[in-house]
């Protein structure tokens, strides 16, 4: 059962991954046996050091996903190191928080561009690369604000909406090329696009108030999905939006 879940051999771009849910990916990956293409705005030196440790190829390496320029290069970067591209997760992301009547168009047009046209392209690009062996994995990162419409955050839960939506889409059309394309709904998690929220002691409490579980969740807690969605063991799983959210979702 176990080399059902085993990666060896396999190659991932990971993006976001500097830090928080992405950082906690790549290092699940790795530690299932993946080498790793560590993508964020910011360097992941640190991360694909961590890597390395593992045992597994860490290769970071810097781009603006908000600039679809940056696709190509993304994926020219992964086959340079690798080879291939067996497995791509879609995680980079950020929120912009302020009441509908006061939101402008430039945090619109920011989170949308990020977080729900940079995944179509991004996973079309690895599809490519993908449909000529005939497999691929696709984790789109999408969101809890995929089903429900959230507070002050329109962009974000409308970009959330979005990658949910995709990700069926792409499944509908690519499962017969052999790509699985699916998605993780992270609940409310301990990262820094949720620090606002755990320092506000009101609506801290009414979240967790909430979460049968009791607690924020850790990126610890999406590995295991993340390496199943990853997996052989997810063949036949294709267009689903797996919730890891405590419970909060079963309330």
């Amino acid at each position: 059962m176990s080399a059902m879940f085993d990666l060896t051999g396999s190659s991932a771009i990971v993006t976001g991954a500097s830090t928080g849910l992405g950082r906690g990916m790549s290092l699940a990956l790795a530690s299932a046996g993946a080498d790793v293409l560590l993508v964020d705005y910011v360097s992941c030196a640190d991360v694909a050091a961590e890597v390395q440790r593992l045992g597994r190829k860490g290769v970071p390496f810097t781009a603006d996903l908000s600039q679809m320029s940056s696709i190509p290069r993304v994926c020219d970067a992964a086959l340079a190191a690798f080879g291939k591209i067996d497995i791509l997760i879609n995680n980079a992301g950020i929120i912009r928080r302020a009441p509908a009547i006061e939101f402008t168009e430039k945090d619109w047009d920011d989170v949308l561009a990020i977080n729900s046209k940079t995944v179509f392209f991004l996973s079309q690009a690895a599809a490519r690369d993908m449909m000529k062996r005939r497999y691929g994995k696709i984790i789109n990162v999408a969101s809890l604000l995929a089903f429900q419409g959230g507070i002050i955050v329109p962009s974000y839960s409308a970009s959330k909406g979005a990658v949910a939506q995709v990700t069926k889409a792409l499944a509908n059309e690519w499962a017969a090329s052999g790509i699985s394309v699916n998605a993780i709904a992270p609940g409310y998690m301990a990262t820094n696009n949720t620090k606002a929220l755990r320092e506000d002691p009101v609506r801290s409490k009414a979240i967790l108030d909430r979460i049968p579980a009791g607690r924020w969740g850790t990126p610890e807690d999406l590995q295991g999905a993340a390496v199943f969605l990853a997996s052989h063991g997810s063949d036949y799983v294709n267009g689903h939006v797996l919730v890891v959210d405590g419970g909060w979702m079963a309330r």
